[in-house]
Parts: C-alpha cells; sequence; structure tokens
C-alpha cells in the first residue's frame, strides 16, 4: 500500500482524509479528529498532502511543510469538478486528491505568519469600510425622509451633519435628531477605529524592507504594498508579472474560435480585494500624469490619449501589477526613469 497522495477535506474538528495510491486508486477514506490528524498523516512520511485553500488551510499547511511534506493547497473551484455523486466528506476529499494529480492547475502558497498578521487587519480594516459605507447610505436615505439631501461625499456629510442636527429651521423631529445622533456618533467610532488600523498598517509597511521598496512605486502606498505581500508573498508562486496580474483579474477576457480572437474587459478573477487596491492607485496616477515626468506616467498619459481614461486606468494597474511582481521576485528597486 504505497500512498503518494492523501487529500484532507479541512473542518474545525472531524477531518475527512482520503489516501490514493500513484493510479489515483482510494486506499483509506476515513475520519479523522483534529488532535489525531499530524499522528496519523506521520505514518506516510513521503505522501503529499493536498487541501483545499480555505479557513485554516494556511496553519495546516504550514504545519506539513514544517514537518517535511510537500503541501498542495488547491482552490475550491478548481476541486469542485471533481466530485463525484452526491457532495459529502468522503466525495471531496477523494475529489482533493483527484484535482491535485492534475497538471496545468493553479496552487496556493501557504501564508506566512507575517503574511497572517498583515492579511488579518486588512480584513478588519475592510469590513469596517463596509459597514461604514452602509451606515451613510442608511443616514442619507432616512435625512432624505424628512426633505434634506446633502451633496456627495462622506465627508461633506459628515461635516455638515452637526449643523443638521442643530438647525431648528428644518424639519427633524426630537426622535429623529436623537437618533441621528447615535448614528453621527457611531460613524466616528467606526472612522476612529478605520484610522487605528491603518496606523497598524502603516507601521507594519515601515517595518518590512519589501514594502518599502514597493511604496517606490507611483500609486502604490502602505496599503497596497502590505496588501500585496500578504497575497503574494516572495511572487516565487508566479511564473511572471502576467500570471501574476491575471490572478488578480487584470488582463482581458478572451473569446477566440475558429482562429478569430475576440477580447472584451477584465477577468475580474481571483483577489477582488488586491484588484480595487491597485485600480484606486492607477486612478490616482492617471490623475496625476500630466505632471508626472516619470516612465509610468508618461507611459499612461500616452495610453489616455489613445484608448481614453476608463482604459488607461485598468492598462496601468495591469502594469502596476507587473511591476511590483518583478520587484518582489527579482528583489529589484524602483527605477522612475
Amino acid at each position: 500500500m504505497n500512498i503518494t497522495t492523501i487529500g484532507v477535506d479541512l473542518a474545525k474538528n472531524i477531518f475527512q482524509v482520503c489516501g490514493v495510491n500513484k493510479v489515483g486508486k482510494p486506499i483509506f477514506n476515513r475520519q479523522l479528529r483534529r488532535a489525531k490528524l499530524i499522528e496519523f498523516i506521520s505514518q506516510y512520511p513521503d505522501s503529499i498532502i493536498a487541501m483545499e485553500a480555505c479557513s485554516g488551510s494556511n496553519y495546516w499547511g504550514r504545519e506539513f511543510k514544517n514537518r517535511g511534506y510537500e503541501v498542495k493547497l488547491i482552490p475550491p473551484q478548481h476541486v469542485k469538478p471533481f466530485v463525484k455523486g452526491n457532495k459529502n466528506d468522503r466525495n471531496d476529499a477523494f475529489a482533493i486528491t483527484e484535482a491535485s494529480q492534475r497538471s496545468g492547475i493553479q496552487l496556493v502558497e501557504p501564508r506566512t505568519l507575517l503574511q497572517t498578521d498583515m492579511i488579518q487587519v486588512h480584513r478588519l480594516r475592510e469590513r469596517l469600510v463596509t459597514q461604514r459605507t452602509a451606515l451613510i447610505n442608511q443616514l442619507r436615505g432616512f435625512l432624505s425622509e424628512y426633505g434634506i439631501v446633502v451633496s456627495r461625499g462622506k465627508k461633506r456629510l459628515l461635516a455638515e451633519l452637526p449643523e443638521i442636527l442643530s438647525a431648528t429651521e428644518n424639519n427633524l423631529t426630537v426622535a429623529a435628531r436623537s437618533l441621528f445622533q447615535e448614528i453621527f456618533t457611531e460613524w466616528q467610532l467606526i472612522n476612529k477605529r478605520i484610522s487605528e488600523y491603518e496606523a497598524t498598517i502603516k507601521s507594519q509597511a515601515k517595518s518590512n524592507e519589501d514594502s518599502k521598496r514597493l511604496m517606490k512605486i507611483r500609486g502604490v502606498a502602505e496599503i497596497i504594498a502590505t496588501a500585496v505581500i500578504a497575497h503574494a508573498g516572495n511572487g516565487s508562486a508566479y511564473k511572471n508579472g502576467r500570471h501574476f496580474s491575471a490572478n488578480l483579474g487584470l488582463v482581458p477576457k478572451e473569446y477566440s474560435s475558429g482562429g478569430k480572437q475576440k477580447f472584451g474587459g477584465i477577468t475580474k478573477r481571483g483577489n477582488s480585494y488586491l484588484r480595487r487596491l491597485l485600480i484606486q492607485g492607477a486612478w490616482s496616477v492617471v490623475q496625476h500624469a500630466s505632471k508626472g515626468e516619470d516612465r509610468l506616467s508618461v507611459w499612461a498619459k500616452q495610453v489616455m490619449e489613445r484608448r481614453g481614461k476608463q482604459k488607461a486606468v485598468l492598462a496601468v494597474a495591469n502594469k502596476m501589477a507587473r511591476i511590483i511582481w518583478s520587484m518582489l521576485y527579482h528583489k529589484t528597486e524602483y527605477r522612475m526613469a
């Protein structure tokens, strides 16, 4: 019984473990409690450990790699086509072993503890930003019920809200003023917490050599630099800059047949958070391109003149992703000219 690959369907306490031989025939497919997993896997020191890239997979990936195992973390969308029959833990574990033996499937590298620390702060900040956006939208809706409309922009609304609450000539009732005061207080509290997380992100960026080099790129500041490192590490999981950019969904969609190539908008696959950050950074580059003399600004200006501002932003975001990968992988400095 030469077990070559072990597929682990992760869970909170009860894991499903499937072992297959070199031709993919299942030798065992059983449940294991969390405390017994390492002990059981240690019986097969030469096996490849395959898991879905999901919650907890980075921890287990690090644990198995530290014990000398080859670890394959597979994105869930690549495992799903191999699930045969009904979805259950046994079929899922076997599907993981099937997917791990296919060539051409993009694997995920387990995050280091440093990357994990960085990404957790980003997730907390992003949750609060989402909450703040929902709160602002709700506040605008409430105000409109009393005939009060404020111009676009959260800063303008935040600045005008105290005046709205103190004004006596509007239609706000006593109950409404009390309610809006609570919303205003909640908004201020969320702003404070977001600022605290952003201060943590800036501190992480200043203490990391890779992020300090990345921040020399026009349009890249602390948030983008740390988010990239948390996602890509040293860039070794990607073959080249285009591969990294494609992983973020920044390359054109293709629909070709019969020798005819058709390209559309960007694919929008992969890490949507990092893609959105890079596009925001690209907007900054494009908006100030006329004043910049560096290569990226000059190139952005040329693209904007040919294709327009919207397409120029996506092109710049794509180029930024490629530059970032090259700097991470080759450990080089950014060249302005």
